[in-house]
């Protein structure tokens, strides 16, 4: 198992696996802003779901520098969120390094296996992100068809699933296949970042807005709320060769 190291350079923390490969980063004077482009990106489910009670239950699959959970600690304080991370020693660096909070009402971690953890009996989710990976950018069982029909089968009505996928070696097509066939074709990616990742999103229950218009909106709104802005994200997803549906 890679062990963990943590830097810093110009006012940011990182943490690595052993690699150069950063997994997660916190802007030490800021650190429930989500630092990392791909982080903000995952946030792209709450210009679908605008509701500023949505979402009322989150479970997030690997925890890394925790930024993702901070973020929505902070934003979404009625959110009861769920962490599962299957690494001890992460739980203890993102609590010791990277200000973890310590809310034990409204935050539960987990140390287990996100793969076993949706075959289980047990709550349903809003929302659920998946970002786990290992020192080489590997998911591994985390983008299989099994596991995406057990996530589905632990998500609420009107609930969205967003997944980082690393694609420096190939492309997220084959993911978001896997994706939609768990999903009833209810499945798409965002434009890779200039990282490399790529989110991948899919939605049970209601259709999703995805005009553009409606979006540069709802992006102003949730900027004034949050001060997340995902302009640039909606940028580049009108200058991407794919065309989009107004709603899906």
């Amino acid at each position: 198992m890679a062990s963990i190291q943590i830097s810093e350079e110009r006012g940011v923390r990182y943490l690595h696996f052993d690699s150069r490969w950063i997994q997660g980063a916190m802007r030490m004077s800021r650190p429930d802003h989500l630092e990392l482009e791909y982080t903000r990106e995952m946030m792209f489910p709450l210009l679908l779901r605008p509701d500023a009670a949505w979402p009322a239950s989150v479970l997030v699959i690997g925890l890394g520098a925790a930024s993702l959970v901070k973020f929505l600690h902070r934003h979404r304080p009625a959110a009861a969120i769920t962490v599962v991370e299957i690494r001890q020693d992460v739980i203890d660096a993102a609590g010791h390094f990277f200000r973890l909070p310590d809310d034990p009402a409204r935050l539960s971690i987990e140390l287990a296996d996100g793969v076993e953890f949706v075959t289980r009996r047990g709550p349903r989710y809003d929302l659920v992100l998946i970002d786990g990976y290992d020192a080489r950018g590997r998911v591994g069982a985390l983008d299989t068809p099994e596991f995406y029909h057990h996530c589905r089968a632990r998500m609420r009505a009107d609930a969205i699933v967003a997944t980082n996928l690393l694609t420096r070696h190939r492309g997220a097509d084959a993911s978001v296949q896997r994706l939609r066939a768990a999903f009833g074709d209810r499945a798409m990616a965002l434009p890779p970042s200039t990282s490399g990742n790529v989110i991948a999103l899919a939605v049970r229950g209601a259709p999703v807005e995805m005009s553009g218009s409606v979006l540069q909106l709802r992006a102003r709104a949730l900027r004034e709320a949050t001060g997340l802005n995902l302009a640039p994200t909606l940028g580049r997803l009108a200058r991407s060769p794919r065309t989009m549906p107004e709603s899906w």
